[in-house]
This record gives C-alpha cells, structure tokens and sequence, in this order.
C-alpha cells in the first residue's frame, strides 16, 4: 500500500468501511459476534478491515501529515490508528463489544470525515 496515492488510500478506507457496514447488518448486539460461527466470522472480517482502516490513515498520517487535520483534530486520527494497533498486536485481547461500539457508533462520522477529505483532492 505503501505506493498508492493519497486518492486510493481514501478510496480503500471508504470501500472497507462499505464492507464493514454491509457485514454489520445482521449483527444486532455484541453477544451475536459470538453466537455461532457466523458471527465469529462477521468479527474476524470485520475487524480486519477495521485494522486495515487504521492502516490506511497511518500511511496517509506518514505521507501527509497535516492533510488529516483539516477535517478533525490530531487526537481523534490518533484514537483510529491506536485501534489498528491494537487490533494487529492485541488481537486475543480485542472484545466483541469494542468492535460492536466501533461499527455503530464511529464508522458514520469517520465515512463523512473521510468524504470531505476526498473532496479536498
């Protein structure tokens, strides 16, 4: 990834984020994640791309490193890519409910966020 431009690292981030939304619709609590092997599978997914997300806005941080902050402070960009690291060397750790929270409550404004930057290009 590290050879994309700024425009594919967005396009990337806002495809995964249509993906975790579309694996999200059949989860309705956190407790789903871990029903069956379902929604075991629908956690594993789910997380990757949200790690993957977190790497995205790592290498767009590293690239450009004030272009984030025009449309949120350093400490919300800071927060996702802290997720992703999180996700990669704490996976045994993660919970369903961290995930649950992230896709209901943030990948909204993180889609809208992530918009306006592509229309900043």
């Amino acid at each position: 990834m590290d050879k994309s431009t700024l425009q594919e690292l967005i396009e990337f981030i806002l495809e995964s984020i249509n993906l975790v939304k579309k694996r999200f619709t059949v989860i309705n609590s956190s407790d789903d994640f871990l029903a069956d092997e379902n929604g075991l599978e629908k956690l594993d997914s789910i997380s990757m791309r949200l790690q993957s997300i977190g790497e995205a806005l790592k290498n767009i941080n590293k690239r450009e490193n004030t272009f984030l902050l025009q449309v949120a402070d350093a400490r919300y960009w800071s927060e996702i890519i802290k997720a992703r690291d999180f996700i990669s060397h704490h996976y045994i750790d993660l919970d369903a409910e961290t995930v649950y929270d992230i896709c209901e409550n943030e990948l909204t404004e993180l889609e809208e966020k992530m918009m306006k930057l592509r229309d900043l290009l």
